[in-house]
């Protein structure tokens, strides 16, 4: 079974930065693809930035910019480089990664808070 755990979750002002990590139980380069969603309260989930095990990137019009996505693969880890955070970033974050021909697997979420 694989597991995805996510961190680097917190409470930051608006204008700093956060690195989330999500860890994989195997070897990370298994996966074709991986990524970060997020979803606030009230609102559905959402693609915030992916990365291909190749490391092409694409990210959300609203992150750009702003935040990083990369991939360690010795250390079977993805991060998210977030910086200049804004209120409306406020949300769970989750760790996606896909397995060509097994499907698709999800992290259990990590909470970051964009407040004063």
């Amino acid at each position: 079974q694989v597991r995805l755990v996510e961190s680097g979750g917190g409470l930051v002002q608006p204008g700093g930065s956060l690195r989330l990590s999500c860890a994989g139980s195997e070897r990370i380069l298994s996966f074709i693809n991986m990524g970060w969603y997020r979803q606030a309260p009230g609102k559905e989930r959402e693609l915030v930035a992916t990365i291909t095990s190749g490391g092409y990137t694409n990210y959300a019009d609203s992150v750009k910019g702003r935040f990083t996505i990369s991939r360690d693969n010795a250390k079977n880890t993805m991060y998210l480089q977030m910086n200049s955070l804004k209120p409306e970033d406020t949300a769970v974050y989750y760790c996606m990664a896909e397995r060509f021909g097994t499907g698709t697997y999800w992290g259990q979420g990590t909470q970051v808070n964009v407040s004063l």
